[in-house]
């Protein structure tokens, strides 16, 4: 365990990594603190205004992801302008996350059942990291021995399977399960052999005459809609706040 640890986590060379996913995390939670307060009204903190236009936190985000992000790519993976170049690309991730659903709906949502996804995604993003950071590869060619590694078209065969699963499971509406499966192939097959949930382009395409296949898919999807979506919305709340009932633009 410890030789794991030092090797995945501890190593020289994962250690802007490391501090990329701390700042990350550390940045969102510090943000959607202070955001929560200035919704109560309490603390010191207000939102920041230009001209009378309200300056989001994204803005900064994206000049620090900026930065953080050429800086990570001229300095290599280790030496202090490293770990600071991880830093900054850290808290510039945090900072744009936190308002993806702004980006995606292209207006303030942040106290609304749309902002939700901004919390989704965070989570998700922290998830990913933290897999890549304890030693999962991208469609797991690390898995492949020395061997495989040595045939090109063994690898390039594993490279072009895992990536279809991934497809698939993304056709299929289960975007949760082809992003993990990037990392995790079993992940991919799990969501590549499932049903796929209504609305989606596999359902669209393949269900369209076949109308068992279809009611049994909208009845699974309800079936676990229903047993997760309170837990979900529990825990979006607890670390990102609970949304408005009505949409509001100030926050």
């Amino acid at each position: 365990m410890g030789h794991w640890f030092y090797r995945n986590i501890l190593e020289p060379g994962k250690l802007p990594m490391l501090l990329a996913l701390a700042s990350f995390v550390l940045t969102f939670l510090a943000t959607r603190t202070v955001t929560r307060m200035i919704r109560a009204g309490r603390g010191p903190f207000r939102n920041i205004a230009s001209g009378g236009t309200h300056i989001h936190h994204v803005v900064p985000g994206v000049i620090l992801t900026v930065i953080g992000g050429f800086g990570a790519v001229g300095s290599g993976n280790h030496g202090p302008t490293a770990a600071v170049c991880a830093v900054l690309f850290g808290v510039g991730a945090g900072l744009v996350l936190d308002e993806f659903a702004l980006i995606l709906h292209l207006q303030d949502v942040y106290w609304t059942e749309q902002g939700r996804k901004s919390v989704e995604v965070v989570v998700l993003a922290a998830a990913l990291a933290l897999l890549v950071l304890g030693g999962f590869s991208p469609l797991e060619v690390d898995s492949l021995t020395e061997e495989e590694r040595q045939s090109r078209s063994a690898a390039i065969t594993t490279l072009l399977l895992n990536f279809l699963l991934v497809l698939i499971a993304l056709v299929k509406g289960k975007l949760r399960l082809a992003l993990i499966g990037t990392l995790l192939p079993l992940v991919a097959i799990f969501g590549a052999v499932r049903l796929a949930r209504p609305g989606s382009l596999w359902a669209r395409r393949f269900y369209r005459n076949r109308p068992r296949a279809r009611a049994k898919a909208e009845l699974r999807s309800y079936h676990h809609d229903r047993r997760w979506d309170r837990p979900r919305r529990k825990f979006q709340d607890l670390i990102g706040g609970a949304p408005d009932r009505l949409p509001t633009r100030d926050r």
